[in-house]
This record gives structure tokens, C-alpha cells and sequence, in this order.
């Protein structure tokens, strides 16, 4: 089912000072404890998004999230040129890895190269340690002091327990214990050593688990910041200004300040400044930056354009249609970024776990230190586990598995002109199983063509499509529209007549010229018909193709064949479609014939004709009443319903507003094969999704028996934790690789 729009009481807020999952955990937990309120948290987006009831402001909810110990305010809808906040962030991290990395090299050095240890090398250790721990770590102090204030801790609260604990111990060691001594030394070992007491320091677990840390947080800001740049990149497409044509006078102004109604000029070479309508001029518009169709689309006066779209021939003047939120490439952007906004049904389980995940490390800890000072009676070493366990169990990479694939899929999907409307539908494309077809302007072109042409001698195939043109170039049927638009341009026709439902009539360079139905020549002006050409007439309308026959000066001239054509690119869709394991059916309001002839081309086994648009939405429920998850792909106002009703909505980008919006995703290109890009690209992400979740969670059950056995040093532990993001961020941006089998 297709996602709501946002209505008046929806509102998206940006949440600063989220570090983990469980922050976002915690904010979605007092945001949903308001009377009527229900709210998601995206850690990744760093965006909730939340729906109020009649009595609560916007206020209200900041308030509540302020007063969680983050900052709330509502997002602008400006694109900012240059700085961000996020440009912010990484280089504040990139900055503190920078000076962390090298005060923090030689301490380590210092630590696992006993030769290396000259006198008083722990006190320049500690000179070189305490800015890391101090500085360095600030954020996670800083973050942990904030939610210790509001009786919550988060997995900022186990690193800066893990690396204070390390710290602390080693400053007792050096001022009360003997580890300050002349001479000291002090062998590393890959493993905790028991035996160790108040000799040992642990500068280097301090300073390498906070640069570890640091370093992982970075690569995870990077990341984010490159998953988001396709939304980025979207907004970013349309024009920063336009000619506007005012009072007889062009005049360039800021694009904001252009208003419905309002004329303006696109040269070649331009951008189409907003949603319009061609009034004057021609050429082609070049829509692959929204639609990735890679061929310009010809326009003349009358046809609609699309804000962002690149002239790239002719002059044109365009009137303004839709502006600002209202232009299709905003509305495509807002979708995306609801998506992405939204949670998928299997974070939610990874937030659960977050939620309740760091209190229990911290008792496993606890229980660590406990253990091992009982069994082994050396405090050192039972406090090397229990720091080991707080720092390897800290679930980042849980936090982010979800929220950053969504991200760089459904960004990679806009930029291939697939919209996707909520992290929902992910789950839907994996269970499909059939998929139903309209046919118009889905399976075919959507109008009519001449796909043939008979001559009868002496006159060519060119000659006889070249006299019916001129004489249907005055036709308002559309049949005689489609066969006057096959020539450059049509001769002049003189005495034109028509004959309401048999044909049309008229002089052609001097020739009296008739076409229309085969039977109207033979009977009304007793033009016969050969053998030869009535077969092949005969021959067209069993392909469920419709035509007209024509005659000059009393004598049989051709015929023309018209048909809505099959796109070229439907056969390989089908194709793919069943390659994908989906059963297709094609369901049309068109006759039986034409149905049938359409879907044996196509190689398509089951087809449901002469439906009316409620019939469609039987056809779909019947599928389902069978036991099959059904999805739908229409483009017209007959489709909406079926659209809504279907498990997975597909509408293409070409059709209407109301198939659109009732649609779960949107397709921005016409070729039916981004139908299977679609679901392809839908797939992948899910199961990128569940690749994440499970190294996540067995990297977690997996790691912390091992420190708690006493089997990790807290610096490869912290050094494993970091990575554990890195790698699930690194996974997800491989999605940014996908490619179109178009």
C-alpha cells in the first residue's frame, strides 16, 4: 500500500547530538511517551519524524527532545551552498583523528616495543595520552555526562567508561603504585596477562580504543554525508534563476520569484526553470538528470515540460505551471527523503536491542571484574576484561546497518529515476510473486502508430502513407492524427470532408482521395478491393490492428496500419521478469484480440481483457485471494485503485497524478525495464539490509564471551568495534554501484 502524504500535523525535525542508535532509541521512546504522539528516529538521517495530535505544537515535541538532553529544530528546505553541518562534523572528526593519530603512535610504540622503554618513557606516555583522552575523547564524555544527567546510558557511555577506567587506572599506577619508577618496564601482549597489579599501566588501551573510535565515528560521518548526495544532488538540479518574459520585457530574476502563470524563456543549452507548457518554439529536452531516459524528449507548442529538463536545441517560451513544492522534481525529492526518513520493519528490532543493550553490558562488565578478581584474585587483570568488554560490545554497527543502506538504495534508485516511498516496500518486492501488466502506455507507446503500410501497384509504400497523411492531416480522429504525424510534413488537402465513423475525403494534388473502412470504399464509392490486399487487410485486423484503406480517382491506392505499438524494450521486461521468479499477467480494458496478439508478442501466458477499472481491482484481489503478494504497474486514472490495492504499487512516471499517488513506487522512466530495475534494486537493498543486521549481531555475540573470557586486550577490541561500523557502512555503499539492465 502506498505511503500517506504528510498531512498538517505531520512535522520532520532534525535531532542534534545523537552519537548511537540507542540515542535515537531514546528519543523515539520519550517523543512517543506525548499524549497522541507517534514518532520514528532515524540515527542515520538524524531526522525523526513525528505526527501530533490537535492540542500539541511543534514547540511541544522540541521541547521534549531538549529536555532528552538533544537539540531539535525543523529542517529548511534551502539547499545550502558550501559549509553544512555536516561538512562541520566530518571535519571536526577529521581534525581530532588527525592530532589523536599522532600524539597516539609513538605512546603505542612506546608500549609494544620494550626496547624502545628508556627511563621515565611512562610519564612522556602520559604526556602524550592525557590530550587523546581528554580532548580526543571529549564528544563521548561530553555525551555520556548528558545522558547520565537524564538516568539513560548509551554506547557513548561504555567508550567513555572503557577509556576513563583505562586512564584512571594508569594515573593510580603512576603516582601510587610502582609503575612511576625509574626503569620501569613493561612487555605487550596480544592477550590480558594475568599476574599484573599496580606496575601496569594502560595509556596505550586509553589512547588507541579513543583513536580507534574517533576514526570509525569519521568514516561513519563520511559515509553518511556520500550516501545522502543523491537527495542532494536531486535538489540541486533545478534552475537558480530565469528570463522571465514581464510586461513585453525579459528580465532575469531568482527562481523563487517566478510565479504560476508566468512566461519565460529556456535557450539551448538551459535548464527549464519549473513545470510548464510549451507555448512557443520546438526542440528536444534532454530529462536524463530526473528520468535517466538517455534520449531528449521533442517537444512543440502544447506539450508539458519538466523543471530541470535541458534544452538542447531550439528557442522555447514556456508558461509556468507549477512552482517551488509543487514541480515534480520536488515532489520526488520529498518522497525520497520520506523514505529515508522512515524506518524499515527490520531496524526495529535493531533499536530494540540498542535500547536495552548498553545497561547489560554494563552489569556483564560489572560481572567480569567480579568474576575474574574472585578466580584469579588479580585486579589488573580483571579490570583488562571488564574495560575489554565495555569497548567491544558497544552496537554502532547495529545503529547503522539499517538507516545507511536505505540510504545509499533509495538515493541510488532516484538517480536511475525510480522513487521508492518507504522503507516498507522492501519487504513487499521480496515476497512478490505475480506481477499484473497494464498494457497501455506500460507494455505499448500508450498511442497510436503506423506499424505497416500496403501499396498496390504502381505506388510505393512511401507514396500511398505520404496522400492518406494529406487528406487525414485535417482529421481530428485520432487514428487520422497518428497517420498525419508518420510524414515531415503533409501536403495541402482541398474540399476536405468527414464522414462520421467510415472515413474522410478530399483533393490531393489534383486527385480525389478517399480513406477510411474497406467496406465504406467498396460500398459508398466502388473502389475494388484485390484479392491480394484484402488478405492482407484481413491479415492486420486478426493482430488486432486497425486499418484504413484508401483510393484515388475511383481506383484502389493502399491501406495503412494502425495499432498502439508495443515498446521495444517490453519483450526483455518480460523476460527478466520471470528470471526474477515474478508470474506476469497483463490486465486491459482492450478486446480480447488485440490482448491476446499484444501478449503472445510479449510472452505473456495470462491475460485478462475487456476490464473496466473496477474489474481490475477484482482481477488483483483474486490473485490474492489465491495465495499470491501481487504487485501492480498502471499509468492511468483506471489504475489507481487496482494500484492501491495491490501489495506492491507501481505506477510509471508518465501517467498520472492519481496513479502516482497511489503507488508505492514510481517509476520516472517510460521503458518497462526499469519496472525490473526496480524490484532488482529493491531487493538488494534488503538483503544488504539483513547482510548488515547479522555480521552486526554476531559480531556482538560473538566478541563479548571472548573479552569476558579474558581473551581480548581493550586496544584490539576497540580497534574491532571501530571497524565493525566501518565495515557495515562500507557494505552499504556498495549499493551505489548498482547498475540498469537497461
Amino acid at each position: 500500500m502506498a505511503t500517506p502524504t504528510k498531512s498538517a500535523n505531520e512535522v520532520d525535525l532534525d535531532i542534534g547530538g545523537m552519537t548511537c542508535a540507542s540515542c535515537a532509541a531514546r528519543v523515539e521512546k520519550k517523543l512517543n511517551r506525548m499524549p497522541g504522539v507517534t514518532a520514528t528516529v532515524n540515527y542515520a538521517t538524524e531526522r525523526a519524524h513525528v505526527v501530533l495530535p490537535e492540542g500539541l505544537s511543534v514547540a511541544d515535541a522540541i521541547s521534549t527532545v531538549e529536555a532528552t538532553g538533544y537539540t531539535a529544530a525543523q529542517p529548511t528546505d534551502e539547499i545550502t551552498e558550501g559549509g553544512s553541518t555536516e561538512d562541520t562534523e566530518v571535519s571536526d572528526l577529521r581534525r581530532r583523528v588527525t592530532i589523536s593519530a599522532i600524539l597516539t603512535t609513538p605512546v603505542v610504540i612506546l608500549a609494544m616495543v620494550p626496547p624502545l622503554q628508556f627511563d621515565y618513557w611512562q610519564w612522556l606516555s602520559l604526556t602524550l595520552a592525557a590530550p587523546v583522552v581528554v580532548w580526543g575523547a571529549l564528544p563521548f564524555h561530553r555525551a555520556a555526562w548528558v545522558n547520565l544527567r537524564h538516568g539513560a546510558a548509551t554506547m557513548d557511555t561504555l567508550v567513555s567508561m572503557g577509556v576513563g577506567a583505562a586512564f584512571l587506572w594508569s594515573l593510580y599506577a603512576l603516582f601510587f603504585g610502582g609503575a612511576g619508577e625509574p626503569g620501569m618496564r613493561m612487555s605487550f601482549h596480544l592477550l590480558p596477562t594475568q599476574g599484573g597489579g599496580s606496575s601496569e599501566i594502560y595509556l596505550e588501551v586509553a589512547a588507541a580504543v579513543t583513536a580507534f573510535i574517533l576514526l570509525g565515528r569519521y568514516f561513519e560521518a563520511r559515509a553518511k554525508q556520500r550516501s545522502s548526495q543523491a537527495l542532494t544532488a536531486l535538489m540541486s538540479m533545478g534552475a537558480k534563476d530565469v528570463a522571465v518574459v514581464r510586461d513585453g520585457q525579459e528580465q532575469r530574476i531568482p527562481i523563487d520569484q517566478l510565479n504560476v502563470g508566468d512566461e519565460f524563456i529556456v535557450r539551448p543549452g538551459e535548464k527549464v526553470a519549473t513545470d510548464g507548457q510549451v507555448i512557443e518554439g520546438h526542440s528536444a529536452v534532454d530529462m536524463s538528470l530526473l528520468t535517466g531516459e538517455p534520449v531528449p524528449v521533442e517537444v512543440v507548442a502544447g506539450d508539458d515540460v519538466v523543471g530541470s529538463g535541458i534544452n538542447t536545441s531550439g528557442r522555447l517560451i514556456v508558461r509556468a505551471t507549477k512552482i517551488g513544492a509543487d514541480t515534480q522534481l520536488s515532489q520526488i525529492a520529498a518522497m525520497v527523503e520520506q523514505a529515508q526518513a522512515q524506518k524499515a520493519p527490520v531496524q526495529r528490532l535493531a533499536d530494540r536491542v540498542s535500547a536495552v543493550f548498553v545497561p547489560i553490558v554494563i552489569v556483564l562488565a560489572i560481572i567480569t571484574a567480579t568474576g575474574w578478581v574472585i578466580l584469579d584474585g588479580s585486579i589488573a587483570f580483571a579490570f583488562t576484561a571488564a574495560v575489554a568488554v565495555l569497548i567491544i560490545a558497544c552496537p554502532c554497527a547495529l545503529g547503522l546497518a539499517t538507516p545507511t543502506a536505505l540510504l545509499v538504495g533509495t538515493g541510488r534508485g532516484a538517480q536511475l529515476g525510480i522513487v521508492i516511498r518507504g522503507p516498507e516496500i522492501l519487504e513487499s518486492t521480496r515476497q512478490i510473486t505475480a506481477i499484473v501488466l497494464d498494457k497501455t502506455g506500460t507494455l505499448t507507446e500508450g498511442r497510436m502508430t503506423v506499424v505497416d503500410t500496403f501499396a498496390s501497384a504502381p505506388e510505393s509504400p512511401e507514396r500511398v502513407l505520404e496522400l492518406v497523411a494529406a487528406v487525414e492531416s485535417a482529421s481530428e480522429h485520432p487514428i487520422g492524427q497518428a497517420i498525419a504525424a508518420a510524414v515531415d510534413t503533409p501536403i495541402a488537402v482541398e474540399s476536405f470532408t468527414s464522414t462520421q465513423g467510415q472515413g474522410v475525403q478530399g483533393f490531393v494534388e489534383g486527385r480525389a482521395l478517399v480513406a477510411g473502412r474497406a467496406t465504406w470504399l467498396t460500398g459508398q464509392w466502388s473502389i475494388a478491393i484485390p484479392a491480394e490486399a484484402m488478405s492482407w487487410i484481413d491479415e492486420q485486423q486478426g493482430l488486432g490492428r486497425t486499418v484504413i484503406s484508401a483510393g484515388a480517382d475511383g481506383t484502389f491506392l493502399g491501406a495503412i496500419a494502425v495499432a498502439d505499438a508495443i515498446k521495444p524494450e517490453s519483450a526483455p521486461a518480460v523476460q527478466q521478469m520471470k528470471e526474477l521468479g515474478l508470474d506476469p499477467i497483463m490486465v486491459t480494458g482492450d478486446n480480447s484480440t488485440v490482448a491476446r496478439t499484444v501478449a503472445d508478442q510479449l510472452g505473456i501466458e495470462k491475460v485478462v481483457a475487456e476490464v473496466l477499472p473496477e474489474d481490475k481491482i477484482v482481477a488483483v484481489s483474486d490473485l490474492q485471494a489465491q495465495g499470491k503478494r501481487v504487485a501492480m504497474v498502471g499509468d492511468g486514472v483506471n489504475d489507481a485503485a487496482a494500484l492501491a490495492q495491490a501489495d506492491l504499487g507501481m505506477a510509471m512516471g508518465s501517467g498520472t497524478d492519481v496513479a502516482i499517488e497511489a503507488s508505492d513506487i514510481t517509476l520516472m522512466r517510460s521503458d518497462p525495464r526499469s519496472i525490473v530495475d526496480a524490484i532488482r534494486l529493491s531487493r538488494k537493498t534488503l538483503a544488504t539490509i539483513k547482510g548488515n543486521l547479522f555480521w552486526a549481531f554476531a559480531y556482538n555475540v560473538a566478541a563479548i564471551p571472548l573479552a569476558m573470557a579474558g581473551l581480548l586486550n581493550p586496544m584490539i577490541a576497540g580497534a574491532a568495534m571501530a571497524f565493525s561500523s566501518v565495515f557495515v557502512v562500507t557494505n552499504s555503499l556498495r549499493l551505489k554501484r548498482f547498475r540498469s539492465t537497461a
